[in-house]
């Protein structure tokens, strides 16, 4: 997915949604929300606090309220996108320009930076400490090198490599995942990283 600089290159590079897109921006920066970028999209913040998204994608467009779980949604419009792992984030999905719903969208952003203003939110959840598998550990260990460098990587690369190890199911596939993955802890990379923006 492209990152984009501005909320004017964000729309203007949405072949489907670009006209609804621009509306919504139009509402959002009617409130007292500070428009910014973030991730690549639009974000609109408060008090530099994350308030709420827009995003366009191939079958909808809508809205991420940050602290969405908070609010009333007396219209039953928010959804949980990612049900046991989203805690706090709520979309508001919309297929055509007849569900923005100006006055409805400006009731729950007043909401949503009630919200900031009373320093409501919910916390993200802490991660269990990674477990490293003993041959990745005992591999790391071998050099002073990999042990900094393994160190180093946030709890999310070291996770992706424990897991890429614990999840060989034969001895010869793990030593030659070992065998590929030990260049790239060295050099401080993250197994996925080629993928990332």
């Amino acid at each position: 997915m492209k990152r984009h600089k501005t909320v004017d290159d964000y729309i203007n590079a949405s072949e489907q949604w670009g006209s609804e897109l621009a509306r919504i921006r139009r509402i959002l920066k009617a409130t007292e929300l500070t428009e910014d970028v973030k991730w690549g999209g639009p974000c609109y913040t408060f008090d530099g606090k994350n308030v709420v998204g827009m995003a366009g994608f191939k079958s909808y467009f809508g809205l991420w309220f940050h602290q969405g779980a908070l609010l009333k949604d007396d219209q039953k419009v928010l959804i949980n996108a990612q049900e046991g792992t989203t805690k706090a984030l709520r979309q508001w999905r919309m297929q055509s320009a007849k569900e923005i719903k100006p006055a409805i969208i400006k009731r729950y952003v007043k909401e949503a930076i009630q919200l900031v203003k009373d320093g409501k939110s919910i916390g993200l959840a802490k991660k269990k400490p990674v477990a490293v598998p003993p041959e990745l550990k005992k591999a790391i260990g071998k050099t002073k090198i990999a042990q900094k460098k393994f160190a180093e990587l946030t709890p999310g690369k070291q996770r992706e490599y424990a897991e890429y190890i614990a999840t060989a199911k034969r001895e010869d596939t793990k030593k030659k995942r070992l065998q590929k993955v030990l260049p790239m802890i060295k050099s401080g990379k993250g197994l996925h990283d080629k993928y990332r923006c």
